[in-house]
């Protein structure tokens, strides 16, 4: 299949792409690089550096590409930063994308594959979270990707499209190439390796009175190869299944202070840690149960131990102590 990736040079956009050419795919990446890197951009990618707000480039790539499916990574996602600035969320991660499908529609092509979120469920109710349970996010971040679900089975029903809807939980590691480098960092994994390398002083935890064992917020890790092989897989099942909906989770959860102490033990290295207030938006607990990604898509994370996880992201971190700085 030919395939645009947009947001393709960010960090699970640019390992689904790897992934797509690994598998014989052809790929263009479409990315504005405000959050992602060209050195991301995979050997054998066309790399389109342009803004999906653009509808007109957008529109020509579209129409001259002969796609067979669209793959989309570009969206906001910083849950604190979605609450201090909802507007700018709603236009970005809902209105763009439905533009986006648009044109995508309008130029023939069929098949997507979004990148959804945990955060659609808000405070779980149930623990492992099933993709049945309600949805009533916490956050304008979560709300927009509800949205945008909501949009696309609609446009499954009226206009033909074939989706697959991935609801991330954490997504974290690195493969050989390819690593987290966000600018500045927020995720928890690449922060408390920040600590260890000696980048920052400590890593902030926001909120120690959770009604959780210790105190702190229970989160469900993922390895980022294993999150661009279930769209790899997703994508191949469009062929034919008409809608995917389906979380990305291991089905276990740690802590915050558990993975401050698996960080510490990977990394041989101290790793300081202040407590903060909590955030607005942040469930207590979110841990996905996996059964129906094994069912729908035949995925199972192959890299499905934490230390194994920050292992990887460690080890890309000390070959690449500035990130993509030095080739971008």
């Amino acid at each position: 299949m030919k395939v645009l990736v947009i947001g393709g040079a960010g960090y699970v956009g640019s390992v689904a792409a790897e992934a797509l050419l690994s598998a014989g795919h052809q790929v263009v990446i479409y990315d504005n690089l405000s959050r992602g890197h060209a050195a991301a951009a995979p050997p054998g990618a066309e790399l389109i550096v342009a803004d999906l707000a653009d509808t007109a480039r957008l529109a020509r790539v579209l129409a001259r590409g002969r796609f067979d499916a669209v793959m989309h990574f570009a969206a906001l996602s910083l849950v604190a930063e979605s609450v201090r600035e909802p507007a700018r969320y709603f236009h970005q991660n809902v209105g763009l994308t439905l533009q986006l499908l648009q044109l995508m529609l309008g130029a023939g092509v069929h098949r997507f594959v979004f990148s959804s979120s945990a955060a659609v469920y808000g405070e779980p109710r149930t623990v492992p979270i099933a993709e049945d349970h309600p949805t009533v996010p916490t956050s304008p971040y979560g709300q927009t990707k509800l949205m945008v679900e909501e949009a696309l089975r609609w446009l499954g029903r009226l206009a033909g499209l074939r989706f697959a809807s991935l609801r991330y939980f954490n997504a974290a590691g690195a493969t050989d190439r390819l690593g987290e480098d966000h600018r500045p960092e927020t995720h928890l994994i690449p922060s408390l390796l920040e600590v260890a390398a000696g980048k920052r002083p400590f890593v902030e935890v926001y909120g120690r009175d959770y009604p959780t064992p210790d105190g702190t917020c229970i989160r469900d890790f993922v390895h980022v190869a294993d999150i661009a092989d279930a769209h790899l897989k997703a994508l191949e099942r469009l062929d034919w299944e008409e809608q995917i909906i389906c979380n990305l989770g291991s089905g276990s959860g740690y802590s915050v202070l558990e993975v401050t102490e698996a960080a510490r033990r990977v990394t041989g290295r101290p790793v300081a840690v202040k407590f903060g207030p909590r955030r607005p938006g942040d469930p207590a607990v979110l841990v996905a149960s996996r059964s129906r990604a094994e069912q729908a898509i035949g995925w199972r994370p192959k890299y499905d131990n934490l230390e194994l996880i920050i292992g990887s992201a460690w080890e890309w971190r000390c070959r690449h102590p500035d990130g993509y700085s030095r080739t971008d």
